[in-house]
């Protein structure tokens, strides 16, 4: 199943613009050109915050949950907290091929971003978190990871005086509990988003706000390439899960919760493109050190076997074409403030 990021109509944009990109009905300009105004459509719109009716969003409850984010009272020793991997000067993650735990050791993946998990409809590199919440304790619980249990964490919490009177300020009956904790952590991670690009600017009508080479890239991007099949919407993801020819031998993703589905063997999150110019290294384990490798990466093909997705196969780009394509990925890279936070009016 493949989740679209960006509504029906943005949906529609792309597949009206991949087309016209497909049968030449778009010209390649010989200067710098605004975007056109279906891939506007297909790109600009971002996808409003929706909490969920279990956990509604309050100021309070997410000023809670950012003070949680950056305690390392989180973990057992006291010395890192969940912005020590993700952290938001790299972009909501780190620039290392997998994390490293409190007690030194390594863990099984990559640390993902947190941009735009607001609103994927599951997470996890496998998928296999329904929510938010459900992803909260399993870093804090963990011996490799944050390595404080459960219950420590509550003892200290109700400790803190100061902690105390911020959970009853956001919770009606003030209890600090597991669920309280989960829900408090989400509310703040949904609050997360992007800085404005270069590409913001340009999808916006700035016709000078990228070079004519990221230009021409962004049209190998949604055209030739291929990129925007999974890489769709202002999110840059559709949030499923697909073989791209990286995994090997029992790193099966998504596999492993659908044995008998041969598409799923080796499916891994399709990562947002937001900041990835600043996010190296990549893929879900961290194999692959540079960008410029990751084009390589797409332009062969990947590890060609029947779990492979469709979209992905030899591309047969020029050099420069990888230049080109090189150019666009880096105008994902945020150059000013996010814009600013507001929950949807549907909550």
């Amino acid at each position: 199943m493949r989740w679209k990021v960006g509504g029906a109509c943005a949906v529609a944009a792309l597949a009206a613009y991949m087309v016209n990109q497909a049968t030449g009905t778009i010209p390649v300009p010989a200067q710098a050109v605004a975007a056109p105004a279906d891939a506007r459509a297909a790109f600009q719109t971002r996808e409003a915050v929706v909490f969920p009716a279990f956990n509604p969003y309050s100021p309070e409850k997410a000023a809670l949950g950012q003070r949680l984010f950056f305690d390392p009272m989180l973990s057992g020793a006291g010395s890192m907290s969940c912005a020590s991997c993700h952290d938001p000067q790299k972009a909501w993650g780190e620039n290392r091929p997998r994390g490293i735990g409190e007690v030194g050791m390594p863990m099984k993946l990559r640390t993902p971003t947190l941009l735009h998990v607001a609103t994927a409809p599951i997470l996890g590199w496998d998928g296999k978190f329904r929510s938010l919440e459900n992803v909260t304790f399993t870093p804090i619980s963990s011996p490799v990871v944050m390595n404080l249990p459960e219950s420590v964490l509550i003892q200290r919490l109700r400790g803190d005086a100061g902690y105390v009177q911020d959970f009853a300020a956001a919770f009606p009956n003030g209890a600090i509990t597991r669920t309280t904790i989960e829900q408090a952590l989400a509310t703040y991670q949904r609050t997360i988003q992007p800085g404005l690009s270069a590409f913001d600017r340009w999808i916006a009508g700035d016709a000078r706000a990228i070079s004519l080479r990221a230009q021409d890239g962004f049209r190998l991007f949604t055209g030739k390439a291929r990129c925007a099949e999974c890489h769709s919407g202002s999110a840059f993801t559709d949030a499923s899960f697909h073989d791209i020819g990286v995994g090997q031998g029992e790193d099966i993703g998504r596999g492993a919760f659908f044995p008998s589905s041969r598409m799923l063997r080796y499916a891994f999150k399709t990562p947002t493109l937001r900041d990835v110019a600043i996010r190296a290294p990549y893929m879900h384990d961290g194999s692959v050190a540079t960008l410029e490798a990751v084009i390589d990466l797409y332009d062969r093909g990947g590890i060609d076997r029947p779990s492979r997705a469709a979209d992905v196969r030899p591309l047969n780009l020029t050099a420069s074409e990888k230049a080109d394509l090189l150019a666009f990925l880096k105008t994902l890279t945020s150059t000013g403030p996010a814009p600013k936070f507001e929950p949807s009016p549907r909550n």
